[in-house]
């Protein structure tokens, strides 16, 4: 997209409004232009610090939203003030419920088998006009089947969740070969549209706290929340340095 970024430790993000994500996004897939979007929290921000290859496939996506409330708050310290977090499965569920007005079509890849279908009927009920034109659980071991399966549903939208930074990796390298609208990289998104997680409350999320909600609901996630202390001393650190 050509909006200048804000740099948050070495990662770009787009600073827009959901009302202008959206709108953009519609955009893309009127154009069919395999547009990628990519929605980084302080864990995918600490990732790419350490992987060269996922940072290229973050930062040269269309769109970079700004998922986790931790990269709002070390923009804001980088006196690089970021106005708006966009989570991505909020991002999603506002761009097909824009779909589903123009009977528009959605490929639901990644997840454990099953969870994509389960995630299709749940995804249809709430969006009455979307249709989910296929699913692929997350799980393959050959890309090109796959990609061939997704070309002959030929969708409007496709969501990537093969988790990071595998989802940008793949979204990346076979962009070219993709005859799809846009495509966006969810991680967990899949297990919430299919109802097998739930998110957080909407006081939590308002609240900034729905990776503490989240801690709360799975303790084995302590590892990567750590993510989010480390992410804010780098910040304080690079904040110094300026």
């Amino acid at each position: 997209m050509k909006q200048q970024r804000t740099d948050v430790l070495g990662v770009g993000f787009n600073d827009l409004t959901m009302e202008q994500a959206v709108d953009w996004a519609m955009e893309q897939m009127q154009r069919h232009a395999a547009a990628r979007v990519v929605t980084p929290n302080p864990e995918i921000v600490m990732l790419c610090r350490r992987n060269p290859a996922a940072a290229a496939a973050v930062n040269s996506a269309e769109l970079v939203l700004p998922d986790g409330v931790g990269v709002l708050y070390g923009a804001r310290i980088l006196g690089r003030p970021i106005a708006n977090r966009l989570p991505g499965i909020d991002f999603a569920s506002a761009l097909m419920a824009r779909m589903a007005q123009q009977n528009m079509r959605v490929f639901l890849l990644g997840a454990k088998p099953g969870v994509a279908e389960a995630a299709a009927k749940r995804l249809e009920a709430q969006f009455p006009g979307l249709t989910v034109a296929g699913v692929n659980d997350g799980y393959f071991k050959e890309d090109a089947p796959v990609i061939e399966k997704i070309n002959a549903a030929r969708p409007d939208f496709l969501l990537v969740c093969l988790g990071a930074p595998k989802q940008e990796l793949w979204m990346q390298q076979y962009a070219a070969q993709l005859d799809v609208g846009l495509m966006a990289g969810l991680g967990g998104a899949m297990d919430v549209f299919a109802g097998n997680v739930r998110r957080a409350p909407a006081f939590w999320r308002r609240a900034g706290l729905e990776w503490f909600y989240r801690l709360c609901s799975d303790p084995r996630r302590i590892g990567r929340m750590m993510q989010i202390p480390k992410f804010l001393l780098v910040v304080f650190a690079e904040r110094r340095k300026q």
